[in-house]
């Protein structure tokens, strides 16, 4: 579908690179369709038994395309939306999963996270999730798990200032399990999805599945993405992307 994702798999591991480093690994939906086939092939697939994300370039990812996100504002965007897809596919994923995560992880490129058990950071990493910026909601059930990792005041000036977290805080407040400089970073998430791969996989399955609750989070999803959808919509959002097009700031005041 893409060439801005690749996928390769070696001794049970599937590692999934995203591949647009041009763009800052800004997410299209054609990308979410390859996110969600390839998490979709793992669970079928018992010679795979961990799954690490990393990505090329000075950054994890900008987030959500934001043409992508205009055009699904003004209704020229037509066909099947994968990120649902994705998005799914993250809560329901028994297979453990491992990323590396340099530079920018925005909007997704963090509340992804969320559903990763193992998280290495550089220490240039910048986590954030600014979706009211964009007058938009949080996604992918970060409403609830955001909160319950690092605490309703921090999560919220997260959400609600767009506030970025370095690596270091990351790793502070349990975001993530420990940082490694930029040249090590795959490695050191390699080495931690092989220690993984060799653990019998029906116990990492039912140890995942004792500590989420999977249906909840597929459920808040669905919750979330009514509401997101309904925000692309609206006055505020149109005034968010136009002024993100022209390069300017955006000015809620003339649609609130």
């Amino acid at each position: 579908m893409t060439d801005h994702v690749k996928v390769e798999v070696e001794a049970g591991v599937m590692t999934i690179t995203l591949a647009r480093p041009e763009k800052k690994n800004a997410l299209s939906n054609a990308m979410y369709g390859v996110l969600a086939d390839s998490l979709e092939a793992a669970e079928k697939d018992p010679a795979i038994r961990v799954v690490v994300f990393q990505a090329d370039g000075d950054s994890f990812t900008a987030g959500n395309d934001l043409q992508d996100f205009a055009a699904q504002a003004s209704g020229a965007f037509t066909g099947e939306r994968h990120v649902g897809r994705f998005l799914k596919a993250l809560a329901h994923a028994t297979r453990p999963l491992v990323a590396a995560v340099q530079g920018q992880a925005v909007g997704v490129g963090t509340t992804m996270l969320l559903h990763c058990d193992l998280v290495y950071v550089s220490p240039d990493a910048r986590l954030s999730t600014p979706f009211v910026n964009l007058a938009l909601v949080p996604e992918a059930a970060s409403s609830w798990l955001l909160p319950a990792r690092v605490g309703h005041a921090r999560a919220y000036a997260m959400f609600a200032l767009g506030e970025a977290v370095d690596g270091a805080t990351a790793v502070a407040w349990g975001l993530a399990n420990g940082s490694a400089e930029l040249g090590d970073l795959r490695t050191r998430a390699r080495a931690a999805a092989d220690q993984l791969a060799k653990r019998p996989l029906g116990a990492l399955t039912i140890t995942k599945r004792l500590m989420r609750d999977a249906e909840k989070i597929a459920e808040l999803m669905d919750a979330e993405g009514a509401l997101f959808g309904e925000r692309l919509k609206t006055a505020e959002a149109r005034e968010a992307f136009m002024a993100f097009m022209e390069r300017r700031p955006p000015d809620f005041t003339k649609v609130g």
